[in-house]
């Protein structure tokens, strides 16, 4: 089936003439506030999807840090050297549980999205999510300490599932309903929010801390319910992404849904054309082939979806997994409970200011440059914080978590939100969940990995590296560094159809930023498409 029909009005030659293409160019170069304005609706509905987003930095907190509780750490910890501790092995395997389960999640996310669509996909999620909870709840049941820790195992494996399944399906979602001036600023919201809920659970762990008895950290558990509540009411209320039902050829229902999310019935199928144009294009390029999970390895594709999978390792590179784990953590290298959960707080406030400025410096600046900006000092600050680590005392201590707050600002500002903007911009719409799928499943399988093996690293009973963990995140962020420059394309306000050509022509990573619509046509509309039988019909215009 065709997107595209022909009517007796007036024509152009090329769809570089075309008038939705000429309106969303226009789009692009307006100014950011003017573009909040004009894409008001979809911006209110993409910061109601925050509370999704919320939901899975409140749960990485809450999982991640209730092991600093010392009511926890009695009934699933044990003593080494008078001093209460989780076993390496488990707090190993607890932090890898998350991961898999994302890794369930993101695969499975990526079938429901395009079988089912992104709605249900996020209902299927925030469900699964409050089961995952109910099952921390009764952890502390068991009366064996291994069948304790096991349950625990399993809640974070239930809930690993479903909050990077949300997450997913989230990324997808607002990359096909943003214009292309608005991506970058408003996938800043991810690590904001992320934050945010990270700031809010911190806050809870740390008024549960001096509770006697389980009742403490059960209650942190519990409050989970309440982020999850909100998000599965919108997942029923939300329009779905026009993207869903044009690829399913209901043109009509995809007109309703893009209605409630634009503000007039011109930028409705102005909109519309685009994306039907988008779409179609692809349809010719990828004639006889399918969509499925291996295509995203195929051809052009193959190199997008590494993009997108280096996106999604960009966090662990420069340390989030570290981060996560600050309070802990920094008990091991001497400060005490209060103490850290104080600056754990301090940390993520910061890292949220420097979040909320990087909806300016994503609208400013390209992707790349903000991208190797927060390697580079990453680099210079893990470094610093390694050396530190070869000596002990006060100095080290401070020198140490002030080192770990420097972190999650500059990369707030820079790095981490630039990830999210160029990994949802590289795949294409038709392979965009499934893509998107593949991004997560490497985000949790790195993360998971990275929170097995850590403890192993920094954990007084074994490696006891402690500050010295900074070298290894040293030579992350320099891995990180040449890949990026290698890898990473500027794809700052480009439009779908615009990303899909540059990629097709094979230009490299650096040559992106240089390429001109002229350069485009010329690819696309000459002797060598007709040849292949994939132009687009000439004198064509779109109709509803």
């Amino acid at each position: 089936m065709s997107f595209l029909e022909e009517k007796d009005v007036p024509t152009v030659d090329t769809y570089d003439e075309n008038p939705s293409v000429r309106s969303h160019q226009a789009h692009s170069e307006i100014s950011f506030i003017g573009s909040v304005k004009q894409s008001s609706k979809t911006v209110i509905w993409c910061f109601a999807l925050t509370s999704g987003i919320l939901l899975y930095g409140y749960d990485l907190v809450i999982v991640g840090n209730v092991s600093s509780m010392p009511e926890f750490q009695k009934d699933f910890g044990r003593r080494l050297n008078g001093q209460l501790i989780i076993p390496s092995l488990w707090l190993g395997l607890w932090n890898v549980a998350n991961p898999i389960g994302g890794i369930l999640g993101a695969i499975l996310g990526g079938f429901i999205q395009d079988h089912a669509g992104r709605r249900r996909a996020l209902s299927v999620a925030f469900i699964v999510s409050t089961i995952g909870v109910a099952v921390a709840y009764i952890s502390n049941m068991p009366t064996d300490i291994t069948g304790r820790r096991a349950v625990f195992f399993v809640a974070k494996l239930v809930q690993g599932f479903a909050v990077n399944m949300a997450m997913c399906t989230t990324q997808t979602y607002m990359s096909e309903i943003l214009p292309a001036v608005l991506r970058g600023p408003i996938f800043a919201l991810f690590p904001i929010f992320t934050l945010l809920g990270q700031l809010l659970g911190s806050i809870v762990v740390y008024v549960s801390l001096n509770k006697s008895g389980a009742e403490g950290y059960k209650n942190c558990f519990i409050s989970e319910w309440a982020f999850s509540v909100l998000p599965l009411l919108l997942s029923f209320l939300m329009p779905e992404s026009p993207t869903y039902f044009v690829r399913k050829g209901f043109l009509k229902t995809a007109r309703r849904h893009q209605r409630r999310l634009t503000s007039s019935d011109k930028e409705t199928d102005v909109i519309l054309e685009q994306l039907c144009l988008s779409i179609e294009l692809e349809n010719c390029d990828r004639a006889g082939t399918s969509s499925g999970y291996l295509d995203c390895f195929k051809g052009v594709n193959r190199r997008r979806t590494l993009i997108v999978m280096f996106a999604n390792l960009v966090p662990q590179i420069f340390g989030i997994t570290l981060l996560a784990k600050a309070s802990y953590f920094m008990q091991v290298i001497g400060m005490d409970a209060h103490t850290s959960l104080v600056f754990l707080q301090v940390g993520i406030s910061l890292g949220i200011l420097a979040n909320v400025g990087s909806i300016f410096t994503l609208a400013k600046f390209g992707r790349v440059p903000l991208t190797l900006f927060g390697f580079a000092v990453s680099t210079l600050l893990w470094t610093g914080m390694g050396i530190a680590g070869c000596y002990s005392g006060t100095v080290t201590i401070w020198y140490t978590q002030i080192t770990l707050m420097l972190v999650i600002i500059l990369c707030g500002l820079s790095t981490w939100p630039a990830s999210y903007a160029f990994g949802a911009e590289a795949s294409s719409l038709q392979l965009r969940a499934k893509a998107q799928g593949i991004g997560w499943l490497v985000n949790c399988f790195t993360n998971g990995a990275l929170g097995l093996v850590l403890p192993y690293i920094f954990n007084p009973d074994e490696g006891a590296l402690g500050a010295k963990t900074g070298f290894i995140y040293t030579g992350f962020c320099i891995l990180g560094l040449i890949a990026t420059w290698a890898l990473v394309p500027e794809m700052k306000n480009r439009m779908p159809m615009e990303i899909d050509r540059m990629f097709e022509s094979g230009l490299k990573a650096r040559e992106f930023i240089r390429w001109s619509e002229d350069d485009g046509v010329s690819d696309r509309g000459g002797a060598e498409g007709e040849a292949k039988g994939e132009g687009l019909p000439s004198h064509s215009v779109f109709v509803w």
